[in-house]
């Protein structure tokens, strides 16, 4: 898929709304539309890369920034310390439905162990 076919893509360029509640030079977060949590955001990279397999060297740091945001949104969301969690799935088998990287934070509720 070509970024200009990707939803998320769409988002970062204002084609689509969504509900952003955090924003830096390179990432964004906003709430998910079918929330598994009563807090369940999104967060993506500004650059487009479809899944955890396209990512190389170059990509590390912004990695590191995602999670970055992650701490930075539970925080504001009031979640952090009583505990939240962060996933990223890889390709369909997975449950990725959207192939530009995310991350989703889940809290405001018990989150069981094994997930799925």
């Amino acid at each position: 898929m070509s970024s200009k076919d990707c939803l998320f893509c769409r988002i970062l360029a204002g084609e689509i709304p969504a509900d952003i509640i955090y924003e830096s030079d390179t990432a964004i977060a906003f709430r998910d539309i079918n929330p598994q949590a009563s807090t369940h955001v999104l967060i993506i990279p500004r650059k487009h890369i479809a899944t955890i397999n396209a990512l190389d060297e170059s990509d590390a740091q912004q990695v590191g920034e995602l999670f970055l945001a992650a701490k930075q949104v539970a925080s504001q969301e009031g979640v952090a310390e009583r505990g939240y969690r962060v996933v990223m799935n890889c390709n369909a088998g997975a449950g990725q439905t959207v192939f530009h990287l995310h991350l989703h934070l889940l809290g405001g509720r018990d989150l069981s162990w094994p997930p799925g």
